[in-house]
């Protein structure tokens, strides 16, 4: 008999590869992810499923938002413009979170939830899930008051 996995064990599924996934990129690019080891784990097919780039532009996003992947086409291997607030253009040090954030919709589209790109985030830091979502949070904020966080 043929049986499909259910979306719960799919998603689990899922957010376990994630895991996996962060920490082979820590592994390979930390333990410090800053923009030099994020330019090359951009580049890393093992870790960004498609091509990637960067740019400061807030004309993509919707309001309060901070970044958001946008595909270059139809189809993926076209590659995907990376699109973050213009506020974080000279924040180095704070761009590797809001773009692993952003790689899990890169890598698994639209059924990838919040909680994998946490955990992916996460992972790839060396921090736990609550600690890179307050740090995310933190940095989103800024989008709002229009000030960087200290």
């Amino acid at each position: 008999m043929n049986r499909q996995p259910s979306i719960e064990a799919a998603r689990e599924s899922l957010s376990d590869h994630v895991a996996e996934k962060g920490a082979e990129a820590r592994r390979k690019y930390g333990p410090h992810i800053g923009w030099d080891q994020l330019q090359l784990l951009l580049q890393d097919r093992s870790c960004t499923r498609y091509p990637c780039e960067i740019q400061f532009n807030a004309e993509p996003l919707l309001p309060g938002e901070f970044a958001h992947p946008m595909a270059n086409g139809q189809d993926p291997q076209a590659g995907f413009v990376i699109h973050i607030h213009p506020q974080f253009a000279n924040q180095r040090d704070s761009i590797p979170a809001l773009v692993l954030y952003q790689l899990v919709l890169v890598n698994y589209g639209g059924f990838a939830s919040t909680a994998d790109a946490e955990t992916f985030g996460a992972a790839v830091l060396g921090l736990s899930t609550d600690e890179y979502y307050a740090s995310v949070c933190s940095l989103a904020d800024q989008i709002s008051s229009g000030r960087p966080s200290t």
